[in-house]
């Protein structure tokens, strides 16, 4: 007799990496909700239309995870098995401009998620976690059990606070949560403000690109299909009650060697425009991915130029 498919909870999932986590998540048999507000960070109309391909697939709640009451009844009417958490508000540089919405998206949208978890009983809670937690952290590769004392963004500030109040209540009420640091997650759909999506198209269409700092800076950037790979094995993991795993590409890569691999895949030089650092920014990620690969047999292989030809594919595919 064949089990039923699992109930799973995707927020934020008309977003970049969670639009591919749904699409994985309908492969294996689930059945989807996803919550989404469709906020103007970036054009609304993107995230509808990285629904489109499985709308008719999934059951889509319009609304705020901070809408306490709608949050309530959507745990009460649905009684999912698991939760993926990535609704957020997203971005370092905005949450120095805003931080009372980042603290309030992400710090007490979080809260309202696991009240719902602990109210109707779901004992599974993977959350969208990011590098940006290790703050300027000089040990290099980053790994989980290094010190944090020192955030430099409200928006790294938040992604601690809700990796902190899932091992609350995973500690108090037996909810499995899987913290996942992400490292600069790229790829088909990725957000239009993010560096890759920006430099691509301004150098097509012979624009100049904003270079923040000397070309120095360096990013473990990893591709979406090593991301979801990570994160589907997070979904299935048993063996302990808590989690903070490093998803990355394990690989450190400066924005100067990132604007070159880009002219070399679009056969265009950039034009550049030289600006100063941002407030914000760390200067380097770099992910040690050992406790992923142990815990979730998470291997990531595919390289920057590989990623960033398919990227490319991608977006003339688009136009």
């Amino acid at each position: 007799m064949s089990s039923s498919p699992e109930k799973i909870l995707v927020t934020g999932g008309a977003g970049f990496i969670a639009s591919h986590l749904c699409e994985a998540l309908l492969a294996e048999g689930a059945q989807i909700v996803v919550i989404d507000d469709f906020n103007d960070y970036y054009d609304p109309a993107i995230k509808e239309g990285h629904l489109a391909g499985f709308l008719d697939r999934i059951t889509l709640v319009r609304g705020d995870i901070r809408d306490v009451a709608l949050v309530e009844a959507m745990f009460e009417e649905h009684r999912f098995d698991k939760v993926f958490h990535f609704a957020a508000r997203a971005g370092v540089r905005p949450s120095i401009a805003d931080p009372r919405l980042y603290v309030s998206t992400n710090v007490d949208g979080t809260l309202n998620l696991l009240e719902g978890c602990r109210k109707t009983g779901v004992k599974h809670f993977v959350f969208a976690s990011s590098s940006s937690v290790y703050g300027v952290n000089k040990k290099v590769p980053f790994a989980e059990e290094d010190l944090i004392q020192r955030t430099i963004s409200p928006y790294a500030a938040t992604k601690l606070a809700g990796e902190q109040l899932c091992s609350n209540y995973s500690h108090l009420f037996g909810i499995r949560c899987v913290c996942l640091r992400f490292f600069t997650v790229y790829g088909p759909r990725q957000r239009t403000d993010l560096a890759i999506s920006k430099f691509t198209h301004k150098i097509l269409a012979g624009e100049p690109i904003d270079q923040y700092g000397d070309g120095s800076t360096a990013r473990d950037y990893t591709f979406i299909e090593d991301i979801i790979s990570g994160v589907m094995a997070a979904g299935r993991y048993t063996a302990t009650d808590f989690e903070i795993i490093n998803l990355g590409g394990s690989a450190a890569n400066t924005l100067s060697q990132l604007i070159q691999e880009i002219e070399g895949i679009l056969g265009k030089k950039a034009q550049i425009n030289y600006l100063p650092d941002q407030p914000g920014d760390v200067p380097i990620t770099y992910a040690d991915v050992s406790k992923a690969h142990r815990l979730l047999g998470y291997t990531p292989d595919t390289p920057l130029k590989k990623g960033l030809q398919r990227y490319v594919e991608w977006v003339k595919a688009a136009e």
